[in-house]
């Protein structure tokens, strides 16, 4: 069980995610974590599905992105006096037993933003589609550029921030590109951060779920168009 006097938030952003939620947040129920989920306007019955969990629930009315949603569950957690808050993803990919490696520094003093890596081990590395693998790498080397944050997995969903850290970063990139400009908070803040090894558990559902390599060429064009006109 984790520490009680320590306020572990994690933050989920959901979208369309009736089928899996419930199988998400339950574990992190069990192992005593607050959870905290934005249902990012969902058309399907992801709300529903939520009533019946015992977990802070918020809404967008319409959808507005996970950057947006991200933002919406850490702003409430900060409201609440959160010491450490989790990006958690929907989909189930993240393994909850990881949370109390992913906030260790944090908690040690070592860090104050914490990013899961699918790149640090071999056994995690092997988990990674080949086709993923070699889009991942290519959106490290663009992330690098434009940031001057390296990492080895810039778009890992799996990552924690202090509460300094989570006060001092605003993500306005509504879409996915919110992984990279939180790497630019990163680096205009100062803030210590280091990597952990993290383990991705790809299924059917979320590799259709993932971002296809469009995706990837759209969240370049809109940082190049926000550092250009920033």
């Amino acid at each position: 069980m984790i520490e009680p006097a320590l306020r572990i938030y994690i933050v989920i952003a959901a979208f369309n995610e009736a089928d899996v939620i419930a199988g998400t947040v339950q574990p992190l129920i069990e192992l005593g974590y607050t959870v905290v989920v934005v249902d990012d306007g969902s058309r399907d019955r992801t709300s529903t599905v939520l009533a019946d969990l015992p977990v802070f629930k918020l809404r967008h009315p319409m959808n507005l992105g996970q950057g947006a949603a991200l933002q919406t569950g850490t702003d409430f957690c900060l409201r609440r006096g959160a010491d450490i808050i989790v990006h958690f993803d929907a989909d189930g990919q993240h393994d909850p037993a990881q949370v109390k490696d992913l906030i260790h520094p944090i908690r040690s003093g070592a860090a104050e933003v914490v990013f899961g890596s699918r790149f640090l081990r071999a056994n995690d590395l092997k988990l990674v589609p080949l086709k993923k693998r070699l889009l991942l790498r290519g959106g490290r080397i663009i992330s690098g550029i434009l940031t001057g944050v390296w990492l080895t997995d810039t778009h890992n969903g799996f990552r924690a921030l202090s509460n300094k850290a989570a006060s001092l970063i605003r993500v306005r990139e509504n879409g996915y590109a919110h992984a990279t400009e939180i790497l630019e908070e990163v680096r205009r803040t100062g803030l210590k951060y280091v990597e952990v090894p993290a383990t991705i558990r790809y299924t059917d559902y979320s590799l259709a779920k993932g971002q296809p390599a469009s995706n990837g060429v759209a969240i370049v064009f809109d940082l190049l168009v926000r550092k250009i006109f920033k």
